[in-house]
């Protein structure tokens, strides 16, 4: 038997560019016959709507506000809820799960950890984290930065997606022999399309999901049939455009590790 959870969403009461409640991706993951969820808002160096001028400890209660909003609801109906955040740098994006409410107030300096300090730090906490759709190229930026060295494994597929972005970063994991997830980006429910990892064991924590990362898995990803086939894209002048921008950028992350 294998237990489907979301791996990475969003809620309006933490993300600025979220539309749905936490109860509100409840309802809807429950229907759609989901194990549980992983509630993973804009952390404060990405688009969070937690007012940056409070106090931090204020700031912490109230970015946990979407993840608490969603976990009572799951259990009322029967949903696991964990909490996560993603956290950006340069564009460069990473999920972070294992971390508590009480360790997030007592480490300040979360807000400012490089991309190697947050992974080390995670890791001593007992959490892991993941890179967030690695090959994504948009009109805002200038670079791809895939940072496999600041991250336990890469989202080999996420539903915000072009087709041709995870036909990259899926082709790029099997060639390193990375540990891939993948999750729906999702910011509104009900979402046109959901994806997913598949877990062969039914998890309690989100802290149980860093150890399956940190073990190498097993993990199997939920997508649709077809989705790492790269597309007939050349029709499309823009994302052409995009990602001959993105071969160029390429070659420089061979020259090694950047912080």
């Amino acid at each position: 038997m294998r237990y489907l959870y979301e791996t990475h969403m969003h809620t309006c009461l933490a993300s600025a560019c979220g539309v749905s409640t936490g109860k509100e991706h409840v309802r809807f993951y429950k229907d759609q016959g989901y194990t549980g969820i992983i509630v993973t808002d804009h952390f404060f160096g990405g688009n969070t709507c937690v007012p940056r001028n409070l106090p931090w400890e204020e700031r912490i209660d109230l970015f946990w506000r979407g993840y608490e909003d969603a976990a009572e609801e799951g259990q009322k109906v029967g949903l696991d809820v964990f909490f996560g955040y993603e956290q950006n740098f340069e564009h460069d994006e990473y999920l972070v799960y294992g971390l508590t409410k009480e360790y997030m107030k007592a480490h300040p300096e979360i807000e400012h950890w490089t991309r190697q300090e947050q992974l080390d730090e995670v890791h001593k906490a007992g959490g892991t984290v993941i890179q967030a759709h690695p090959f994504r190229m948009r009109d805002y930026m200038d670079i791809i930065r895939v940072g496999e060295l600041f991250a336990d494994g890469i989202e080999g597929a996420n539903a915000g997606n072009y087709q041709m972005d995870d036909a990259r970063a899926y082709a790029f994991g099997k060639q390193k022999g990375l540990l891939m997830t993948a999750g729906s980006d999702n910011h509104h429910s009900p979402a046109p399309m959901l994806f997913g990892v598949e877990l062969e064991e039914k998890i309690g924590s989100a802290k149980d999901y860093a150890e399956i990362i940190l073990r190498g898995g097993p993990i199997h990803i939920h997508v649709p049939e077809g989705r790492f086939e790269m597309p007939d894209w050349e029709r499309d002048e823009r994302h052409f455009a995009w990602h001959l921008k993105a071969d160029e950028t390429l070659e420089a992350l061979e020259k090694g590790p950047w912080t």
